[in-house]
């Protein structure tokens, strides 16, 4: 047996043809979809990057872990304790470390660890790779060349467990200009239409229409790559759509090499494949473009295609975290899920038996660029937002309807309270639940890591960010915004 992760960052599922993306943006994931499990409602219950891993890694959620931002105490695992043993549980629990103690060779080609100091990552890893000496990012080109290798020295062994992470899809969208544009001419979703875009420019915000890739349209020295300065046009909006369509086809060609060299090597039918990815990315979903900024629909709805030797083809629609895949995977591959450690529950019997299964409602969870908590449940999701990260329109409730709106472009929570209420409940009785499973021994340890967040002056990438943008608020037409957010927040905050 051999399991493969292909881990695409910031990848969304409905920009996947095996999702029903118009695009031809993924002919290699898609073939591996058909003839595997295609999860169609699984959510990264924390984003973005660094808390999603961490509860990838450790099982747990953000809020028992204690990693929910990019920097600060809440970017740190929570202290075990004194009742940490020699080897500490968070270690000998760890996703990978399942498969370790089983005896399967363990390994990771990702950069991840190294761009965020999570060292978790690689509890239970023997080899943890960063043949790219990057820091993220990396072309797929430069990735690809070690993934082969290493399949090449060990890939004809059993019982192997590798990871291997792609950046493609992640901004700033730099796959190299001679791979030219597959989608030159093509149409854009088309939910984003002129009046979205003319309703967006307005809005306040980093990574807005205005601000795409950061708090000032030129704030990375020279336009990115494949990218306009803004989204002042339909054209430019068009360029951002094709700049992370390319990535991601990019990407799946990666995706492709890798099945082709299992099959010359003459373990691809043995070989179980995941794809799946840490979070996705925001088109204009509440004002954002090019990034993961929220607890919401784009940000948290992640793809998720297992390919398992002897499980049926078969669409899978219940609701799940990815921490229910990953422990589907250890049990599927007959190895013990560590049940009331995990915040993962397996769906294994469901997948065999070809039966119906999942959740009554998913927790999901922002902390790096706002302090957001989302409660998705039926067709609805609540979001609460404790800091709006500079998007002065976000209210501090909002609920969407997102089987009919998955592009959150209408709050009803105004004409649906009572399911505001509802969810506002389940969300509140989940915290305390969650906080009595926490790590830690005194009340701070096991405090919640959002307010650890809020005390220390908000998410990561909002400090000190805040003077200098009222004033380009203020002079590119948008004061109104500026005065919101001086009344939400004052006009200063601690130095970058």
């Amino acid at each position: 047996m051999r399991f493969l992760y292909i881990d695409i960052d910031t990848l969304r599922a409905d920009h996947l043809g095996c999702y029903g993306y118009h695009r031809d943006t993924s002919p290699n994931i898609d073939a591996i979809a058909a003839e595997g499990v295609r999860f169609d409602n699984v959510y990264a219950s924390d984003v973005p990057c660094l808390p999603s891993r961490t509860a990838l890694a450790t099982g747990m959620f953000g809020i028992r872990n204690g990693v929910v931002n990019h920097g600060g105490r809440a970017a740190d695992l929570r202290p075990q304790g004194t009742q940490r043993q020699f080897v500490g549980a968070v270690a000998a629990n760890s996703w990978a470390s399942r498969f370790y103690a089983a005896g399967w060779h363990t390994a990771s080609i990702s950069s991840f660890p190294f761009r965020h100091s999570a060292s978790w990552w690689n509890h239970g890893v023997m080899e943890a790779m960063n043949l790219m000496r990057g820091m993220g990012g990396e072309r797929a080109d430069e990735v690809l060349p070690g993934a082969l290798d290493w399949l090449d020295r060990r890939g004809r062994a059993d019982n192997w467990f590798l990871h291997l992470h792609l950046w493609d899809p992640h901004t700033p969208y730099n796959t190299p200009d001679d791979y030219g544009n597959p989608f030159a001419g093509e149409a854009i979703p088309a939910w984003h239409t002129e009046e979205i875009r003319r309703r967006n420019w307005d809005l306040p915000g980093p990574h807005s229409a205005q601000e795409p890739w950061g708090y000032t349209p030129d704030e990375w020295g020279t336009p990115p790559p494949r990218q306009p300065w803004n989204a002042d046009s339909m054209d430019a909006v068009t360029a951002i759509f094709d700049g992370y369509d390319v990535g991601i086809r990019y990407a799946d060609d990666a995706v492709g090499a890798v099945v082709d060299r299992l099959d010359s090597l003459g373990v691809l039918d043995d070989t179980a494949i995941l794809i799946s990815s840490d979070h996705g990315e925001a088109f204009g979903e509440l004002g954002v473009y090019a990034d993961h900024q929220a607890a919401d629909e784009a940000t948290c709805h992640i793809p998720a295609i297992l390919r398992w030797p002897g499980l049926a083809p078969r669409v899978h629609s219940g609701l799940h975290y990815q921490l229910d895949v990953a422990a589907t995977v250890v049990e599927l591959a007959g190895l013990d899920v560590p049940r009331g450690w995990w915040s993962g529950e397996s769906v294994a019997p469901a997948l065999r038996s070809g039966s119906a299964s999942g959740r009554d409602l998913l927790v999901l969870s922002q902390g790096a660029w706002s302090c957001q908590r989302g409660v998705r449940w039926g067709d609805h999701l609540y979001l609460r937002t404790m800091h709006d990260g500079f998007h002065g329109h976000w209210n501090d409730e909002m609920l969407f309807d997102v089987a009919a709106d998955p592009h959150e472009t209408t709050d009803v929570a105004a004409d649906r309270p009572d399911l505001a209420r509802e969810a506002a409940t389940m969300l509140d009785d989940w915290i305390v639940d969650q906080l009595g499973r926490a790590l830690g021994e005194t009340a701070d340890e096991r405090r919640d890591p959002m307010d650890i967040v809020l005390a220390e002056g908000g998410p990561y990438h909002t400090r000190g960010h805040l003077p200098a943008y009222i004033e380009r608020l203020r002079a590119t037409g948008r004061a109104h915004w500026a005065d919101v957010l001086v009344d939400r927040h004052g006009a200063a905050t601690a130095p970058v």
